[in-house]
């Protein structure tokens, strides 16, 4: 796990197209104090899966204004917040990073 997430909350949502991604991502950026922490193409779709680092707080508000805003351009397939990810789940969101 890159030191810079430990103890960081991490988002993930995944959208049906890369525009209503790229919406989203940027609208979270601006919302609150967060990390990119990986976009990943969906293989078998048009879409994509963002993956951002937080305090709880900057990742739910994020989330919560990105996706809205991602919204007007395509569909949220699924969407979670993981407050304290463990330590195999740190090793499992790094595998997916650029695959």
């Amino acid at each position: 796990m890159a030191d810079n997430y430990k103890g960081k909350a991490v988002g993930v949502f995944e959208m049906d197209n890369l525009v209503a991604c790229f919406v989203a991502l940027d609208t979270a950026s601006k919302t609150a104090d967060i990390t990119v922490q990986g976009v990943e193409r969906n293989r078998l779709k048009s879409g994509a899966c963002v993956k951002i680092r937080g305090t709880i707080s900057d990742v739910r508000a994020a989330m919560e204004a990105g996706i809205a805003a991602g919204s007007r351009y395509g569909s949220l397939t699924a969407s979670t917040v993981i407050p304290s990810p463990t330590q195999d789940t740190e090793i499992a969101l790094e595998m997916t990073i650029n695959k």
